[in-house]
């Protein structure tokens, strides 16, 4: 079994896509390929095969291994709530919960069921590629690291360092980290990529020998700006922000950009569509007056985004767009902040509480401790789809009378007001489904392209591959690995 793994200057760097590229084109050299990522943080996840829950970068890269996804994959999962704590993941199940006073010292007591993973994991295949979290340059993080430096010494895993030309400062980035690592953590770094470079690459031949020469290490090549990737289901908030100017020309829908949003690769499919201007909202500004779709997204603390939104005032937008006539969705914990009220009577998401709804569908929510993790296959608005579940809470009220879904042929799922203008679901990833997606944008007055989401997602995993095969020392890849 061969293992390689990356490590960046810097968080969002770009190690996810080139994971899932390496992932791609090994197994399109008839290799075996699993990833692997020892600690995540992320309120993106996915449901395993295994019933349980991973960061959406690992499915992703799952996907691009042509393997199911599996909790070994990520077998620390964070995911960041309201108070300054984290729900801790561990296996795909939730162990509870960490604050920031006390994670440095429990992460590194997780190192060994990371291992038990990790083991399980290299006997399946032939290589495994690890994606790294943050930056091992961050040294007051060293001590109890799990994810970078102190996983990849104790199993004994080269390392390529991924520097991010793109932000500037690429030279110092990489020189940088060679300069403050311990040395027994400098050697495990066996080389390093540039990437997201933009322009003619001969441009930085010089600059990339004086990485060689100040660091020691070889270089693997220098990576292009990959289109292609923005494709990609993203696991990191940051890009929401980072959207194209609006189209009048085409059907407008909004998000808001809740503080804890989660899952919000929910909304790929749309954002893929030609006909479709995607607005994500962020703090400060309105939601949009002209939007056909409000979509409310899921959260990992419905009550304190349930505030926040109200602070914004963008629970005036919305109950004015439903005063125009306008079409709502709420998906898991949007769907729970449609309704009269949310209770948390347990403190799961912080103190013990109540807050209010939007009041726009006849339903009230009980968060509860038990927490749904399941994959499903569903009927939605006469057309089939398959998604998944990934929520702690009850429902109930007659609007679940008129459910969003039916699923598994026989379970009702979400609620649809009487005039059918606003509906919720807890089902992630629905939209994906062709069918359903043109389906929803006909109602709205729009038109799909009649893409398979899967499938564009699949032809840009294709695409990056290539483009890595093309500009990346691949052959030295895998000998570095000591695999096949």
């Amino acid at each position: 079994m061969g293992a390689l793994m990356l490590q960046g200057t810097g968080s969002d760097v770009g190690k996810s896509v080139l994971v899932a590229g390496l992932c791609r084109a090994f197994a399109n050299r008839g290799l075996s390929v699993r990833p692997f990522k020892p600690q995540n943080m992320s309120n993106n996840a996915a449901v395993t095969i295994d019933g349980g829950e991973i960061g959406r970068a690992q499915a992703l890269q799952a996907m691009a291994c042509r393997v199911e996804p599996h909790s070994d994959m990520n077998p620390v999962l964070l995911k960041p709530q309201a108070d300054h704590s984290s729900q801790l993941i561990v296996h795909g199940h939730v162990r509870g919960t960490l604050g920031g006073g006390t994670f440095r010292q429990e992460r590194g007591a997780l190192l060994p069921e990371v291992l038990q993973s990790w083991e399980r994991l290299r006997a399946q295949c032939d290589i495994v590629l690890v994606e790294g979290a943050g930056s091992p340059a961050e040294i007051n993080l060293r001590a109890g690291d799990i994810a970078n430096m102190g996983f990849a010494r104790v199993a004994d895993v080269p390392v390529v360092l991924v520097g991010d030309i793109d932000r500037g400062g690429v030279i110092a980035a990489l020189t940088g980290t060679r300069a403050v690592i311990a040395p027994d953590d400098a050697a495990m770094i066996r080389g390093f990529l540039i990437n997201k470079f933009r322009g003619d690459p001969t441009l930085f031949v010089d600059g990339y020998r004086q990485i060689e020469a100040l660091t020691g290490w070889p270089g693997f090549g220098v990576v292009p700006w990959l289109h292609a990737a923005a494709l990609l289901p993203s696991e990191d908030a940051v890009i929401l922000e980072q959207r194209a100017p609006a189209d009048r020309g085409r059907l407008k829908i909004a998000c808001p950009i809740l503080p804890r949003i989660a899952n919000f690769d929910d909304l790929d499919p749309l954002k893929a569509e030609s006909a479709v201007d995607l607005v994500m909202v962020p703090p400060g500004q309105v939601i949009p007056a002209d939007c056909a779709l409000i979509v409310l997204p899921g959260s990992k603390a419905t009550i304190a985004d349930m505030a926040f939104l109200r602070e914004q005032g963008w629970d005036i937008d919305i109950l004015a767009h439903h005063r125009r006539g306008g079409m709502i969705l709420g998906i898991c914990g949007g769907y729970q902040m449609l309704g009269r009220r949310i209770d948390d009577p347990d403190g799961l998401e912080g103190p013990a509480g109540t807050i209010a709804g939007l009041g726009l569908l006849d339903i009230e929510t009980v968060l509860t401790p038990r927490k749904t993790l399941q994959r499903v296959a569903g009927r939605a608005l006469g057309q089939d789809f398959t998604g998944f579940e990934m929520h702690m809470g009850r429902t109930e009220g007659p609007d679940c009378a008129r459910p969003f879904a039916m699923l598994d042929g026989a379970r009702a799922d979400g609620a649809t007001s009487p005039n059918g203008r606003v509906m919720g679901s807890y089902v992630h990833g629905a939209l994906a489904s062709s069918n359903l997606c043109a389906c929803l944008l006909e109602r709205l007055g729009g038109r799909s392209d009649g893409q398979d989401h899967a499938a564009r997602v699949d032809a840009a995993l294709d695409a990056i591959a290539a483009d890595l095969e093309t500009h990346l020392d691949m052959d030295g890849l895998l000998k570095l690995t000591g695999g096949k």
